[in-house]
């Protein structure tokens, strides 16, 4: 059947259902070039309007999975297992949560991507480390699977029309559909060769979706696109409506992650690193100690360092530091009351640390730390939060961003459970 680019907006403008072959013909047709990244752009915000059924998603992850290669790893020893975040503000658990996974005998193929919208990515936090490189071929992941036991790569052939759907989305203000999150994720994760995967979706200011209701319905969609795949996929809820530990950012986010493998770190960093590394363990039937202790007795840095070393890293040198900086300090003593994710995000965004268009760079030292975090005490003039960036004149807008995403009060504002639910198929 012949299609025009044309048809297929106007169809899901008006709210019908895209064909399977529609969906595989627009798939194919922008992967090559023949479909325009105006007109991909329309069809996403039709989508993003109008939404998809079931089986259109399950249709669109297929064919972006069929635009590149699949990647198989079953003939490589230990359980693979991966996980995969919806996007958070301070999302650095991937950095701890991997080498924890390996030290207690998984392996993890891991397809990272970079900073989209207001979330910052994992390859740009990475990439912060000197001579840290996650342009890998299949051949070198491969032989990093068998020597190291895990690799954080860049998706590279997989799913390619997702990648560049991904950088679009991040320009046309579609980030925060929910068939277009399914699967974009999923495209790459069912493609990367893991045999069972752990999903953090997130859940407030701070998440691509705002409601727990909205992101309820995305865990469902993706654990049953997983699962329907011959993967078995599940998935926890988690808070996301105040920043993860007391960082956000590229650089200023790993070294608060080498703190975490070091055995210290922020409190919810921990919590959620463990659970999550409990449960991708579980699912690939992994028999374990408690992942915890990985982080107390070294075992997690040790192979973290491995990993690092692999990708061509080395942690022995500084974590870059923007050259500009400004601290924010409390007028008045009291409690710190809530902060919100995505003032704090903005803020992270102004200053450098993620990007306004595709291939745009980001600055590694670009970010905010947090050094009172909700419910601790805070005394008049003390520290609240410092900026960083190489571009002074970045200051003044991350300012202006932050200003309205925290208070100073008399009591303890009420904070919820940071995982909320889970969800497996």
């Amino acid at each position: 059947m012949e299609f025009d680019a044309p048809s297929v907006i106007r169809t899901k403008r008006d709210g019908g259902v895209l064909s399977d072959a529609a969906i595989d013909w627009v798939i194919d047709g922008y992967t090559h070039g023949r479909v325009a990244d105006e007109q991909m752009s329309a069809l996403l915000m039709a989508i993003f309007l109008r939404g998809m059924t079931p089986a259109e998603i399950a249709r669109w992850t297929a064919a972006m999975i069929d635009s590149g290669e699949r990647f198989d790893f079953g003939d490589l020893g230990p359980p693979m297992v991966d996980k995969h975040s919806t996007g958070g503000v301070g999302d650095k658990i991937t950095i701890p949560l991997v080498p924890v996974v390996l030290a207690c005998g998984a392996a993890v193929p891991q397809a990272a991507g970079r900073g989209l919208g207001h979330t910052g990515g994992t390859l740009d936090k990475l990439e912060s480390i000197a001579g840290f490189t996650a342009e890998l071929s299949t051949a070198q992941i491969r032989a990093q699977l068998a020597g190291v036991g895990a690799a954080i790569f860049a998706a590279g052939g997989l799913a390619p029309a997702d990648r560049k759907i991904y950088a679009l989305r991040d320009v046309t203000a579609t980030t925060e559909s929910l068939p277009l999150i399914a699967s974009s994720v999923m495209s790459k994760k069912l493609a990367e060769g893991a045999r069972s995967l752990v999903l953090d979706v997130k859940v407030g200011k701070g998440a691509f979706l705002k409601t727990e209701a909205e992101s309820r319905e995305l865990a469902a969609t993706m654990v049953a696109l997983g699962n329907a795949s011959g993967v078995p996929t599940r998935a926890l809820l988690t808070d996301m409506n105040r920043p993860l530990g007391r960082t956000v950012g590229n650089a200023v986010e790993v070294a608060e992650a080498l703190e975490v493998l070091a055995g210290g770190g922020p409190e919810d960093v921990v919590t959620l690193t463990v659970a999550l590394a409990a449960e991708m363990l579980d699912a690939a039937g992994v028999d374990h100690t408690d992942p915890a202790e990985t982080l107390r007795n070294g075992t997690a840095m040790d192979r973290f360092r491995e990993l690092v070393t692999a990708q061509g890293g080395d942690l022995d040198r500084p974590l870059p530091v923007g050259a500009h900086s400004e601290t924010v300090t409390a007028g008045t003593g009291g409690v710190m009351g809530d902060i919100d994710a995505m003032a704090v995000a903005m803020a992270a965004w102004r200053l450098g640390a993620g990007r306004a268009a595709p291939g745009q760079p980001v600055q590694f030292g670009a970010g905010v730390r947090i050094h009172r975090r909700p419910g601790e005490p805070v005394a008049a003039g003390e520290q609240l939060f410092t900026l960083y960036t190489d571009t002074a004149d970045r200051l003044a807008p991350a300012l202006a961003e932050l200003e309205s995403g925290w208070s100073v009060g008399a009591a303890a504002p009420e904070i919820g459970p940071l995982i909320i639910d889970r969800i497996e198929g």
